[in-house]
């Protein structure tokens, strides 16, 4: 099964928490924190540090009991299973907060870069600029494989924490140890309101900890290593915050650059390090901002695929990319939420914004991500306090103590913070939340992946005709190359279970000269409508299973490939083939025609993480000593052409037949198919004047017999209501004449998709613009008319 293996230690759990707490909230916050109450900064800090610590109880607590990634809204989900608003109203808002508090690192970033980094000539860049390049990066790390960004958050968070030694040892010595405990002592600020505006801000700089627990799936003993990691985290961090408000008290500049904001630690290591003191702290910003944001969307894609599984988000979300083992849409999802978020409130509405209006920046940024992560830790408080009463016998390897009194605490605490933070980024982050909300009422949210899909029948062996057992070492025990065996997985799903023996022989046919041993995986999807219990079809699953392990048994001697069987029942088909290829590393997928759902045949053609062969009237097919080949220049006939060399390689018959029709498109050249055909030593070619290229197709093999094989379309979505696909119409003609028909589809990325609608137009124009002509002359040619 294509799943994530656990790869990070304690001390890249630690450098999580660590390197996301000591980011933009330290080097942007502190000259912002001394400038408005002076050393009554170290108050705010240690007070959000306590506020964070008490929520950072309740996610040890939680990460000791489900060792999974997706943080707050795992726990919310495990323990409050029946509310489903809730559920998806706190993971959105925590995939927002994370989101929004990695466009706050790379803003923060940016504004570094533009003050002390960027030469003139590329001032002239929009603020942002580098904010969003950076994101892409790091979407691209964490999208490649969780152990390389645990490998650099480690190295980065190293780097950093000496940075910031080196920024309180230069100060210390700078004015002597004495003088800077003295200034230090004078220097506080009797302003309860300052400091509770401070520490909402800085509660940014502490919100690490949810990090760690958001990544417990990646985490090797989450439940001893996530408490401790937290717990280390947020207290250092304390310690160097406080560390830091100490020097910045302390330096030899005017309030006025203390005003500075996100930049003003840079002027202030100046003053008493020096030009190559300001380039160490600037270097250190950097490093800082980069590894928390990294972690934070290492936290947000974790997030974001639960959802996916959990039917709250996008079924892609969910999705293991099959080579990085990393939920890659989910990644991508987030890297396009930071940029989107950056280039609204920096880009275009920030005070340097290209619009120039002014009414957002880093400041309202903050607001919104603080927003988005308060409120769901005080959900997370009181979710503790229920899941104490609702779980009582739950082994807890971690018990948060002084509950329910603690926990009601984090939660006041909580709300009393974003009565604190900047109105209009707080609204901004209201509204989007609402919205979202809104969205998913309207969409009604999809099955838990759990509640969608049942094993009814696990995969097994038949009984041999013998009665003798099946072989220890068969596919029945293995789950394809995820096992390392190697072999070609081929996933045959069947609808009617009297059709299994052919299908089985195709597939065994389909493998043959690859260069892995061969295994058919026989799977049957038994189709549950919608609110109907599993109860009442699983004994109808069962049965066909039950036929399915006769007629295979039966005809034993005949197959020469080994063979796995299994039954599921589930609300969609087309889902539960996709998951299953994906889960158990199949190499190829063999399924039948649909004859009346084909939106079946159409989203496996379009999602499948392997190559697809759709059949029709597999019954007829003896085997493949004859094959009809339409001509063509889509992308699926061209990554067909390697199978039918193979084929006829083999001593099989090639006929390419290149229709001229009347009606409905112009000749296709053969050229290009049958130059690709160099293993076969005969190639017939057929130039045929039909009414439409399906009907000359299916008549043409119809003479010569044999199977016929076609490339899928790339313009199903655009034509299919319409006129209706060529593969559509083959399909319906061939059941008529009886023609055995074999559709083959290549797997599609991203650009592949995009050819889906742009090869109509190509076509088109080839067709219109470029004059074909007829190719073939001599014995293998023949010139028809039907």
């Amino acid at each position: 099964m294509v799943e994530h293996t656990r790869t990070l230690d304690f001390k890249v759990a630690f450098a999580i928490g660590l390197g996301t707490m000591i980011a933009a909230g330290i080097f942007s916050l502190s000259g912002t924190a001394v400038y408005r109450i002076g050393s009554s900064a170290v108050i705010a800090f240690v007070l959000a540090a306590v506020v964070a610590g008490i929520t950072a109880a309740a996610y040890s607590e939680f990460a000791s009991v489900y060792s999974e990634n997706g943080g707050g809204y795992l726990f919310c989900s495990r323990t409050f299973e029946e509310f489903d608003r809730l559920k998806y109203g706190v993971g959105i808002s925590l995939f927002l907060g994370y989101s929004g508090t990695t466009a706050f690192y790379l803003a923060t970033m940016d504004e570094w870069f533009f003050r002390f980094v960027l030469p003139e000539s590329l001032q002239v860049l929009p603020h942002g600029t580098v904010g969003v390049l950076t994101a892409v990066v790091l979407g691209v790390l964490n999208a490649r494989g969780t152990e390389e960004s645990g490998l650099f958050q480690l190295i980065v968070t190293s780097a950093k924490v000496g940075v910031l030694f080196v920024f309180v040892a230069g100060a210390i010595l700078f004015v002597g140890a004495g003088d800077a405990a003295t200034t230090f002592a004078t220097g506080f600020q009797a302003e309860p309101v300052g400091i509770v505006s401070v520490a909402a801000l800085a509660f940014i700089t502490f919100f690490g900890f949810s990090a760690i627990a958001a990544s417990a799936g990646e985490i090797i003993e989450p439940r001893r290593t996530v408490p401790r990691a937290i717990g280390a985290s947020i207290l250092t961090v304390t310690v160097l915050y406080a560390l830091v408000i100490v020097a910045m008290v302390n330096a030899p500049v005017a309030r006025e650059v203390l005003a500075q904001g996100e930049t003003a630690m840079g002027t202030v290591a100046a003053s008493f390090l020096g030009p190559w003191g300001q380039l160490l702290i600037v270097a250190g910003a950097v490093f800082s901002m980069v590894s928390a944001s990294n972690a934070s969307i290492l936290a947000a894609s974790g997030i974001g695929s639960l959802m996916g599984r959990q039917g709250h988000g996008p079924r892609r979300f969910a999705r293991i990319h099959p080579d990085y083992r990393t939920p890659f849409w989910s990644v991508s999802a987030v890297i396009g939420t930071i940029v989107a978020l950056i280039v609204v409130f920096i880009t275009l509405l920030s005070e340097h914004g290209l619009l120039g209006v002014g009414v957002l920046g880093l400041n309202p940024l903050t607001g919104f991500a603080t927003f988005n992560l308060l409120v769901p830790l005080a959900v997370v408080n009181a979710t503790l306090v229920y899941s104490r009463r609702k779980f009582p016998e739950i082994e807890r390897g971690f018990r948060m103590p002084l509950v329910p009194a603690l926990p009601i605490v984090g939660i006041l605490a909580n709300l009393a913070l974003i009565s604190n933070l900047p109105p209009v980024g707080v609204g901004i982050g209201v509204l989007v939340v609402l919205g979202l909300l809104a969205a998913y009422l309207v969409w009604g949210g999809a099955p838990h992946v759990e509640e969608l899909v049942e094993e009814v029948v696990s995969p097994h062996i038949p009984m041999r005709a013998s009665g003798e057992e099946p072989p220890a070492e068969s596919g029945a025990t293995t789950n394809g190359d995820e096992t390392g065996d190697g072999r070609f997985r081929i996933l045959v799903s069947v609808a009617r279970p009297n059709r299994v023996v052919p299908y089985v022989k195709l597939a065994e046919r389909i493998a043959r000269g690859t260069d892995r041993e061969p295994v058919v995986q026989v799977l049957n999807v038994t189709h549950i409508p919608e609110q109907t219990p599993n109860e009442m079809v699983r004994e109808t699953a069962q049965d066909r299973i039950e036929r399915i392990d006769d007629l295979l048994r039966d005809a034993d001697a005949e197959i020469g490939v080994e063979y796995t069987v299994e039954g599921h029942v589930c609300q969609d088909v087309a889902f539960d083939i996709l998951q299953t290829a994906r889960d158990d590393g199949a190499d190829r997928i063999l399924m039948g025609y649909p004859e009346e759902h084909q939106d079946i045949a159409e989203t496996v053609e379009y999602e499948a993480p392997c190559d697809v062969f759709f059949t029709s009237n597999v019954d007829a097919i003896d085997d493949l000593t004859t094959i009809n080949l339409g001509a063509g220049g889509g992308p699926h006939h061209t990554a067909l052409l390697p199978f039918i060399n193979r084929l006829g390689s083999e001593g099989a018959e090639i006929h390419v037949i290149s229709i001229d029709p009347q009606r409905d498109g112009s000749a296709e050249p053969v050229e290009r198919t049958v130059g690709a055909l160099t293993d076969v030593e005969s190639v017939s070619v057929h130039n045929v004047t039909a009414e439409t290229i399906a009907e000359g197709l299916v008549s043409t093999a119809e003479r010569n017999g044999g199977l016929l094989l076609i490339g899928a379309t790339r313009d199903r979505r655009l034509r299919r209501w319409v006129f209706g696909s060529t593969p559509d119409r083959v399909i319906t003609l061939a059941r008529g004449a009886d023609v055995p028909v074999l559709v083959y589809a290549g797997t599609s990325d991203v650009s592949g998709r995009i050819e889906d609608y742009l090869y109509p137009v190509y076509r088109y124009l080839r067709r219109h613009l470029v004059k074909q002509r007829p190719f073939g002359s001599g014995p293998d040619a023949s010139n028809e008319a039907t």
